[in-house]
C-alpha cells in the first residue's frame, strides 16, 4: 500500500467518523451538493452522459433514465471522462493480470485501479477509478470496521483474514493487495482452496477479523466447532453473498457474536453495513440508492423493490448515474439507538436473475432463493445449489447435516414449492464432495 493511499484513506475514515453524528437534513444536503458536483463533472467529460441526459442537464434525478451495465459497457469509451483510457486497453491489463499472477494492487500505469465483474448475470462488466477514487473505495471497505466498533491503530493493527476471490480482476482482490500494510496485515486465503489448508493458515494467523462469502463462512464455523479451527476474531464479516438467517445463527454460535451482514458490489463498493446494533446502514454520503419495480417505478419505504438504481457521488473517472442493480433489496426508515440517522437497509434477498420460473396452477410462478434458503440452509453441511433443469430441479447438496437425509430434503423442498405455488416440479436431490464456484468464487443459490 503506497502512502499517498495510506494517507488518503485515514483522512477519509476520520472524517467520516463526523457524519456519523450527522442529522437527515444534513445528509440530504450533503447528497444534494454531491449530486451537483458529479453531474456538472459528468457532463463536462463524458460524451455518453451528455447524449443520454439530452435536454436533461438541469432536471430532478428521478427525471433522468436509468443505465444499465450493458448501456454502459457498449458505450464505455464515451462514458469515461478520461480520453486516454479505452475498454480494450483496460481488458487486455485485466487480462495479463489474470494469465501472468500480477499483482492487482499495483496501479496500471501508475494512475488507475481496475476490477470486473464475473458476467454471471449478463455482459461482464470491467470498473476503473483513479487514486482519488480507489481512495474512497477503500476508506468504504474500512468503514465497516468503525461502525461494527473494531478499533484500530498503530499499536492495535487489524489483522484481517479474508476467504474470497484470489482472481485478480475481482475486487476483493484487488482491495486485499491494497490494503496490505503495517496496520492492516491481511491475510488472503482462496476460497476453493482445500479445508484443511485454510484452517492451518487461519489457526497461524489468528486474524481479528474474519471476512468471506456466506458459502466460505459456514463450513469455517463447521470447522471451529468441531475443534479443529481454533481462531477468536473479533469480529466475522459476511459480504458478496446473501447471508441467511440460519448461516447467520451457525456462525454466531463457533463465534460468540452475530455476523456482520456488509452489503457492497464491484461497482459501488461498499453500500452499507452493521453497526453494533446489527442494523445495517446504507452509505448516503457516498451515493443515492433508489428502491424501484420492475417498471422502474419508486416504492416506499418497507416494500421489497424488484430492483434498485444507484448514483454514486464520488466517481468521476466512469461515472455510475442511476445505475441499475438488479438485488432484491428493502429500505426501511431513519433513527438507531446507534446514534446514525443513516437510513436502514432491511433486507437483501438477492439477485433477480436467481429467481426461477417453475409451472403454476394458473402459469408461471417465480420462486425466490429464499424459498430454498429457509429448507436447505440447516440441511445442508456446507452449502447447496439449485439447478433447473428441463425435467426439474436438481438440489446439490455439499454434504448433510446431523439428522438430515436425501429424501427428507427431497420432501420439505417439494412442500416449499408447493407453498409458492409451483405444482408439478420434479426434485432430485444429490449429495456432492464439494460445489462448482464460479470463476470469482462464489456459489450461485439457483441456475438455469
Amino acid at each position: 500500500m503506497d502512502l499517498r493511499l495510506i494517507t488518503r484513506v485515514l483522512f477519509l475514515r476520520a472524517a467520516w467518523r463526523r457524519r456519523d453524528h450527522w442529522d437527515a437534513a444534513q445528509i440530504t444536503a450533503h447528497q444534494d451538493h454531491a449530486l451537483r458536483e458529479l453531474r456538472r463533472a459528468t457532463y463536462a467529460g463524458s460524451e455518453f452522459y451528455r447524449r443520454h441526459h439530452a435536454g436533461l442537464h438541469d432536471a430532478p434525478l428521478g427525471q433522468l433514465p436509468s443505465v444499465t451495465k450493458a448501456d454502459l459497457m457498449a458505450h464505455f469509451d464515451e462514458a469515461v471522462t478520461t480520453p486516454d483510457l479505452r475498454l480494450a486497453d483496460l481488458e487486455n491489463h485485466l487480462r495479463s493480470l489474470a494469465q501472468g499472477g500480477g499483482d492487482p494492487g499495483v496501479p496500471w500505469k501508475g494512475r488507475w485501479w481496475a476490477a470486473a465483474t464475473a458476467g454471471t448475470t449478463g455482459r461482464r462488466g470491467t470498473f476503473v477509478w483513479n487514486r482519488s477514487e480507489w481512495g474512497t473505495i477503500l476508506a468504504s471497505y474500512a468503514r465497516a470496521n468503525d461502525w461494527a466498533g473494531i478499533s484500530a491503530g498503530p499499536t492495535r493493527p487489524v489483522k484481517m483474514a479474508l476467504v474470497s476471490s484470489r482472481v485478480p480482476t475481482h475486487q476483493s482482490a484487488v482491495v486485499g493487495a491494497s490494503l496490505r500494510s503495517g496496520l492492516v496485515p491481511t491475510l488472503r486465503l482462496d476460497v476453493t482452496a482445500p479445508m484443511d489448508e485454510t484452517v492451518a493458515a487461519l489457526n497461524r494467523f489468528q486474524p481479528r477479523i474474519l471476512v468471506g462469502y456466506a458459502s466460505a463462512l459456514k463450513p469455517l464455523a463447521g470447522e471451529q466447532a468441531a475443534g479443529r479451527l481454533r481462531i477468536s476474531p473479533e469480529g466475522v464479516m459476511s459480504a458478496s453473498e446473501v447471508l441467511s438467517p440460519h448461516t447467520a445463527s451457525e456462525l454466531e454460535e463457533a463465534w460468540g457474536s452475530a455476523p456482520f451482514d456488509v452489503y457492497a458490489a464491484t461497482e459501488t463498493a461498499g453500500i452499507a453495513s452493521p453497526c453494533t446494533y446489527r442494523n445495517r446502514h446504507v452509505y448516503e454520503d457516498l451515493l443515492i440508492i433508489e428502491p424501484v419495480d420492475q417498471a422502474g417505478n419508486p416504492v416506499p419505504p418497507g416494500t421489497t423493490a424488484a430492483k434498485f438504481l444507484v448514483t454514486v457521488l464520488f466517481s468521476r473517472t466512469l461515472p455510475l448515474i442511476r445505475y441499475e442493480m438488479s438485488d432484491t433489496v428493502r429500505l426501511g426508515g431513519r433513527g438507531c439507538p446507534c446514534g446514525r440517522s443513516f437510513t436502514v437497509l432491511e433486507d437483501i434477498e438477492g439477485r433477480i436473475e436467481d429467481v426461477l420460473q417453475l409451472p403454476g396452477k394458473a402459469g408461471t410462478v417465480n420462486v425466490h432463493p429464499i424459498v430454498f434458503h429457509h429448507v436447505l440452509d440447516q440441511a445442508a453441511y456446507a452449502g447447496w445449489q439449485v439447478i433447473q433443469e428441463t425435467y426439474g430441479l436438481r438440489v446439490l447438496m455439499a454434504g448433510l447435516a446431523p439428522g438430515a437425509s436425501i429424501q427428507g430434503v427431497s420432501t420439505a423442498v417439494a412442500g416449499a414449492l408447493r407453498d409458492a405455488g409451483a405444482v408439478d416440479t420434479q426434485v432430485n436431490v444429490h449429495v456432492v464432495e464439494r460445489l462448482e464456484r464460479t470463476a470469482l468464487g462464489k456459489h450461485p443459490s439457483c441456475e438455469v
